[in-house]
Order: structure tokens, then C-alpha cells, then sequence
């Protein structure tokens, strides 16, 4: 076990290296199986199997907002978790194998949706339904092993600043897991197609082919490396005897005026999740044409931008938090990026007939998403981080320690935001006209060998495959800094606060 020392002289119990290596590993398999389902399903069910975008978005929307609700079942189930192993890590050893088969059946559907057959027909209700209860399900078991993982960062160590340095580079190694996936599955699906459509005689069942073999394979890899955290992690910070019920777990999130703050400035900025839901179809529909090979370009040029920017801005937080106050950073790096952001759609409707594919509007292109990842980064940081010092607080105030209650925010959030955001896709989406057969048309006219960016009447395809990546987040930047405005937990105040909790934990264990 390794040590650490405190502003006060004592020594503070924290997790070795080795411990910290599996941990960040864990988060990276953990956020392939995310973004597997985040990215690709979203994507695979809109535009290869063509279930019409509303209807997506409908599905998508009242799974997450289920799974939000169950989030604080499966904290509570946590915090009452007392065995050998402590009471995070049991879900940990236990959760990657049934996540890996989930993720893999929720791209085994029944075919194609068939818009000309109409929405009650029962090979068309066979398909949403499938759709809908394989992606319940996966959100289910995601949010047993979800909770834990991020919960045990608050039982990993004593240290407060052991605990930001976890933390900060934990978002790193979870965008890493996210950005492999993001950055390459749909173009090693489309290689699949490819390689298949001779086989099967239809580039259509090509891609829904594909996109199965993508997904076992990113599973697989996802699983191998999500395994480890439960076996070699382990939790230091004691718990506290008394738990609460469910109902009192409710009044609890909402009683702590610094959580209460976080969780509605993230529920607020929901319309900054339409960046990544909308990028692989931007890059796909009007960069690449839905080449592998030119879709895998794109995606590193602009969504490798947006990761650089994160992993940056990751990397620098620690120093970043030495210099400034959570608060003050929360709130500027928000307000900062709705420049950014704003500014790719005000590019795409100033450039000379809508052409950004040019070296130079691409370069900008990568400078804005970089930009918008770098704030992305830092939020998602103080985020976590905000919540691990709301845990302190409640420790503080009443003497319990809600780790899974309050961690189960952070997955409340994350579901929550990416339900609204796929409620405003689908809208989007479904004002323009793309969707179900009009997706299929012009898949068809890709694949006969055009490109849909310069036919005129596929305009407004493009446009709002723009808008969504752009004016959505610009105006979830506005929202999400209204609660933390005046957030209630400086942190000269919980440095405190820790201080006094780790005293009275260190005097307890003398006196046994």
C-alpha cells in the first residue's frame, strides 16, 4: 500500500502505481463499450438499418432517461455493499463479461425498417422494438459496472490531491477508450462492407454486416481491457456504518446545495452532447462520401482535434486547479467555448458555396474543434471532481459518505444529456427531411458514386448535419454555467473540510 502526506504532516493511505495503471486501463475498456453504443449503435440504427431519426431519438431518449432514474438504485445498491472486497469493487469483477454480450446483441437485429411498409407493420415493429429493448438492457448492466468505477476514485486514497491527479487523468485514459472507438469504428465497419459486397450483392447489407463484425471486435477489445480494474484495484477510505434508503438518496442529492449545482448545470448543457452524437455522420455524409479510407482521414483530422484538445486540457488541469478556483474554471472554460462553437456553423454558411473540404476551411475546421475539446476537457475534469468534493461535504455534514449515490450522478448526467441531445438530433434531423427513406435514397446515391455535398437538393441535409454539431452546444455552454454561477463549495472551504474528515478518520483508527 502506498502512503502519501497531508498539508498537516500525517500520512495519508493511496493507491500504488500499479493500482492506478489498471484503473486508467479499466477506463479506457470501459469507454469502448460506450462509445460502441453512443456512437456506432446511434449511427447504425439512423442510417444503415434506416429506422426513421425521430424514432431513434424517441428510443434513445426514454432509455437514458430510464436508466438516469435507475442510476441512483444502483448508488444506493453500492453505498449498502459491505464484503470482502469493499463496495465498489465486487461490480467490478463481475460486470465486463455481460456487457461484452450485450453490446454485441444490440446490433443483431431482424434487417432493415421499411418506411414503404409503414411504422405498424410487424417486420417494422419487430426491428424498434429489438432496437429498443436490447439498448434498455445495455444501459442496465453498463450502470452496474459504471457507478463503481467512478465511485471507487473517492476510495482509492485520502488524498485530496492524490485524488484530482486520479481523476484528471482518468477523464484522459476514459477519452482515449472513446476516442479509439469514435475515431475508427465507423471506418472499419465501412472496410468490412467493402470487403463483403461482392459476397453479398448489396452494399446496404454489406454496411449492416459490417458494422456486426465492428462491433464484436471493438467488444472484445473493450472487455480485455475493462477486466483488469476489478481485479487489481482496491479501496482504502473506510465506509461509513449507516446507509440510506433510496427515497432518502433522492432527498439527499437534492439537499447538497454544491451537488444539486453540478447536476443541473449538466443536465442544462445537454445540448452540448449533439457534437459527438452528430460528428461521425458529418464526417460520413459530407467529408467521406462513406469511403472507410476518407472517413478515417476526416475523423482524425476533426475528431482527432477535438480528443488532442481534451487530452490537453486533461493533462494541464492539475496545474490549471493550482492557479484558480473549480468555479472560476467550470464556468470560463464554458463560457469561453461558445466561440468555438458558434463559429463552425457561421463558417459553413459564409464559405463560397458551402465548401468546407478545402486544406484551408479544414485547418480551421480542426482549430475550432480543438478549441471545443480543449473546453470540453477541462469541464468533464471539474466535473468529476466537484462530485468527489460534494462526497466530502455530504461525509462532513452528516456523517455518511455517499459514493455510489453521488457517482451515480455523474452517470445520471452523461445519460440524461445524451437523451436530450438525441431528442434534438431527431428533431433536427426529422425538420429537414433526413431520414428512414430519404436515407436511403441518398445512401443509394453514394454508393452508385456521387457525393450528396454537391448535389443542391441535398443541401439541407448538410446544413443541419452543421447546425447540429455547432449551435446546440454553443447554447448548452450558455445554460450549464447558471447553477455554478455562485456554486456553493469554494475550494479553500472543502480543503477543510478534508482535512478535518481524514483527523477524525486517522483518530479512529488509533483508538481501535
Amino acid at each position: 500500500m502506498a502512503n502519501s502526506a497531508s498539508p498537516s504532516g500525517k500520512t495519508l493511505k493511496t493507491y500504488t502505481k500499479k493500482e492506478q495503471t489498471m484503473y486508467y486501463i479499466g477506463l479506457a475498456g470501459q469507454n469502448i463499450f460506450y462509445n460502441i453504443i453512443g456512437t456506432a449503435l446511434t449511427y447504425y440504427l439512423q442510417f444503415t438499418i434506416l429506422i426513421p431519426a425521430f424514432t431513434v431519438s424517441v428510443i434513445m431518449a426514454l432509455a437514458r432517461v430510464w436508466d438516469a432514474f435507475n442510476d441512483p438504485m444502483m448508488g444506493t445498491i453500492v453505498d449498502k455493499t459491505h464484503s470482502k472486497w469493499g463496495k465498489c469493487r465486487p461490480y467490478l469483477l463481475f460486470v465486463p463479461l455481460p456487457i461484452l454480450i450485450i453490446t454485441i446483441l444490440c446490433f443483431t437485429n431482424f434487417g432493415f425498417y421499411d418506411a414503404s411498409l409503414g411504422a405498424t407493420n410487424m417486420h417494422n415493429v419487430l426491428i424498434v422494438a429489438y432496437a429498443a429493448f436490447t439498448y434498455v438492457l445495455w444501459g442496465m448492466t453498463y450502470t452496474v459496472g459504471d457507478i463503481p468505477l467512478w465511485g471507487i476514485t473517492a476510495r482509492m486514497t485520502e488524498s485530496a490531491d492524490d485524488r484530482n491527479k486520479l481523476l484528471s487523468f482518468a477523464r484522459i485514459w476514459a477519452s482515449v477508450g472513446a476516442g479509439i472507438t469514435l475515431l475508427s469504428i465507423n471506418s472499419v465497419a465501412f472496410g468490412f462492407r467493402d470487403a463483403l459486397v461482392k459476397k453479398v450483392g448489396s452494399a446496404a447489407e454489406a454496411e449492416r454486416i459490417g458494422f456486426i463484425i465492428a462491433a464484436v471486435v471493438f467488444a472484445v477489445v473493450g472487455y480485455a481491457l475493462y477486466q483488469p480494474a476489478g481485479f487489481f484495484v482496491r479501496e482504502r477510505v473506510s465506509s461509513s456504518e449507516k446507509s440510506y434508503s433510496l427515497k432518502e438518496n433522492f432527498a439527499l442529492m437534492w439537499k447538497n446545495k454544491p451537488f444539486r449545482q453540478i447536476l443541473l448545470s449538466g443536465v442544462l448543457g445537454s445540448p452540448k452532447s449533439t457534437i459527438s452524437l452528430a460528428a461521425m455522420s458529418l464526417v460520413s455524409y459530407y467529408y467521406a462520401d462513406k469511403d472507410p479510407m476518407k472517413a478515417m482521414l476526416y475523423i482524425l483530422l476533426l475528431g482527432g482535434a477535438l480528443f488532442i484538445g481534451q487530452f490537453l486540457s486533461m493533462g494541464i488541469a492539475p496545474r490549471l486547479l493550482k492557479k484558480f478556483e473549480k468555479k472560476t474554471l467550470y464556468n470560463g472554460s464554458n463560457i469561453i467555448s461558445i466561440v468555438p462553437y458558434a463559429a463552425i456553423f457561421l463558417l459553413y454558411m459564409a464559405a463560397p458555396n458551402h465548401d468546407l473540404t478545402t486544406a484551408f476551411y479544414v485547418a480551421i475546421c480542426a482549430i475550432l474543434f480543438f478549441a471545443c475539446g480543449f473546453a470540453m476537457g477541462i469541464t468533464s475534469v471539474l466535473q468529476s471532481l466537484m462530485i468527489a468534493d460534494a462526497v466530502d461535504y455530504e461525509e462532513y455534514q452528516s456523517g455518511i459518505r455517499p459514493d455510489g449515490v453521488f457517482f451515480s450522478g455523474q452517470t445520471f448526467i452523461a445519460k440524461i444529456t445524451a437523451g436530450i441531445a438525441t431528442v434534438i438530433n431527431g428533431i433536427a434531423y426529422s425538420a429537414v427531411g433526413f431520414s428512414d427513406a430519404k436515407v436511403a435514397e441518398v445512401n443509394e446515391y453514394i454508393n452508385a458514386g456521387f457525393s450528396p455535398r454537391l448535389n443542391p437538393e441535398y443541401e439541407p441535409f448538410m446544413m443541419i448535419l452543421f447546425f447540429i454539431v455547432s449551435i446546440p452546444p454553443a447554447i448548452g455552454c450558455i445554460l450549464s454555467v447558471i447553477p455554478t454561477w455562485k456554486y456553493a463549495l469554494p475550494d479553500k472551504e472543502h480543503k477543510r473540510i478534508l482535512e478535518e474528515l481524514n483527523s477524525k478518520r486517522h483518530s479512529e483508527e488509533a483508538a481501535e
